[in-house]
């Protein structure tokens, strides 16, 4: 066993749990989405960014792709939260949260797509 592996797919699975964990729930109920399930599904998957640039081979370049789209739409979705409870002063009104909900469902998309590679990626191994 690899550890450097362990940590990487711990990374991997790690984020898609936090931004499943934050997505599910009524769309536009904030009380259902809580802003530190976001703020960790940020920064778990910013982990799991830099722990993909080692990679260089195809599967790698995928990896890094998917996991960079995640990062811009979960960040994308702390700025619309954060925009429209201090800047605008919205709140959390049902549409501003049907975005950040929407904008973490790109992101849990991606987040998706980087497990299921990374599980081909472990059966098509030889020992």
């Amino acid at each position: 066993m690899n550890l450097e592996k362990v940590i990487f797919g711990f990374f991997i699975v790690l984020a898609f749990t936090l931004n499943f964990g934050f997505f599910v729930g009524e769309i536009d109920v904030p009380h259902q989405h809580d802003v530190f399930e976001l703020f960790a599904a940020i920064v778990v998957n910013l982990i799991a960014t830099v722990l993909k640039f080692g990679d260089r081979t195809q599967v790698g370049a995928v990896h890094l792709a998917t996991s960079l789209v995640a990062d811009l739409q979960l960040i994308a979705a702390a700025f619309v939260w954060g925009y429209s409870v201090y800047v605008a002063g919205l709140g959390t009104s049902p549409g501003v949260m049907s975005s950040v909900v929407s904008l973490s469902g790109g992101a849990l998309a991606a987040n998706l797509v980087s497990v299921v590679l990374l599980i081909g990626e472990t059966l098509s191994l030889r020992r």
